[in-house]
C-alpha cells in the first residue's frame, strides 16, 4: 500500500536526519560539567578547582575520567594543570586556540600542496589584514609602521636580521587592526610557514622586491586607501609565492647536480 504523502515526508526527514546519537565518554561529559560550571561562574577565573577526589564525588565519576577531563580542559584554555597542586581556572586567550591547531597545521603542511593551500590561506588573510590596517590606522600606528619599515630597509644585506624586520613589518600591521585573534594567527603563520618564508628570501633579488612590496603597502596604509592596501599586499604575496617556487626549483636542480 502506498503511504501517504504526510508519511513519506516523515520518511525523508529521519532518513536526512544526522547519525544516531553515540554514548560518550563519562570523561567528556565530565569535561562538558566542569566547563559548564566555569562558564556560568561556579569556577570563577583566578581560583583553584575542587580537588580530584571532590570532583569525583561531584559528578560521580572515577579518577581516570576526571584526569582525562582535566587534561581536555587544560588543553582548551580553561585550566592550568600543575604538579602537586589543584588545577587554577584560566581565561583561554586567542593564543590557546591557535596553539590547539599547531598539531594539524604541521601534519597538512607535510602534505602535498599543503604549503600551497596554507600560502593561499595566508593571502587570504594579510589581504584582509591590509585593508582593516589602512581603515582603522591612527598616526601612532602610522609612525610604528614606518618604524617597522625603516628597520626592514635597515636590515638589508642581513638575512636573519631581514626575515625578522620582515616578520615586524607584517606584524605591526596585525596589531593596528586591533583584534588579538588577527595577532595570535599572524604569528602561528609566521611558524607554521618558517621555512617558505626563508626560501623566498634567499631567492636572487628578494631583499628588493620584499622591501618594494612593504613600501607600497605602508603607502597605502598612511594613505588610508583600504582597495590600495589590499591590491599591494596581495601583489606582495604573489611574489613571495613565485620566489618560493623560484627557490625549491633551484634547490632541485642542484640536489640532482650533486648526484
Amino acid at each position: 500500500m502506498a503511504k501517504s504523502g504526510e508519511t513519506a515526508e516523515q520518511d525523508r526527514r529521519v532518513a536526512a536526519f544526522p547519525s544516531p546519537i553515540r554514548r560518550i565518554k563519562l570523561s567528556d561529559e565530565a569535561a562538558i560539567r566542569i566547563e559548564a560550571l566555569i562558564q556560568d561562574g561556579t569556577f570563577a577565573p583566578g581560583t583553584l578547582l575542587p580537588s580530584e577526589r571532590e570532583l569525583m564525588k561531584i559528578l560521580g565519576v572515577g579518577r581516570t575520567s576526571i584526569r582525562e577531563a582535566l587534561y581536555a580542559l587544560n588543553r582548551m584554555g580553561l585550566i592550568r594543570l600543575r604538579n602537586g597542586e589543584r588545577p587554577l581556572v584560566t581565561t583561554p586567550t586567542p593564543e590557546t586556540l591557535v596553539l590547539e591547531l599547531s598539531g594539524a597545521a604541521r601534519y597538512f603542511l607535510s602534505q602535498p600542496d599543503g604549503a600551497a593551500h596554507f600560502q593561499d590561506a595566508r593571502a587570504l588573510f594579510e589581504v584582509g589584514i591590509a585593508r582593516a590596517a589602512a581603515s582603522r590606522c591612527t598616526s601612532d600606528d602610522i609612525a610604528q609602521l614606518r618604524a617597522a619599515l625603516e628597520a626592514n630597509y635597515a636590515s638589508r644585506g642581513d638575512l636573519s636580521r631581514f626575515e625578522r624586520t620582515d616578520v615586524g613589518f607584517h606584524y605591526v600591521l596585525a596589531t593596528i587592526a586591533r583584534n588579538p585573534i588577527y595577532t595570535a594567527v599572524h604569528d602561528a603563520l609566521v611558524g607554521w610557514l618558517t621555512h617558505q618564508r626563508t626560501l623566498s628570501l634567499r631567492a636572487p633579488g628578494a631583499e628588493r622586491a620584499a622591501l618594494a612590496g612593504h613600501q607600497r603597502i605602508f603607502e597605502a596604509v598612511s594613505n588610508r586607501n583600504p582597495s590600495a592596501a589590499g591590491e599591494a599586499m596581495e601583489e606582495h604575496l604573489r611574489n613571495v609565492v613565485a620566489l618560493v617556487r623560484e627557490a625549491m626549483e633551484d634547490t632541485g636542480h642542484a640536489a640532482r647536480h650533486s648526484c
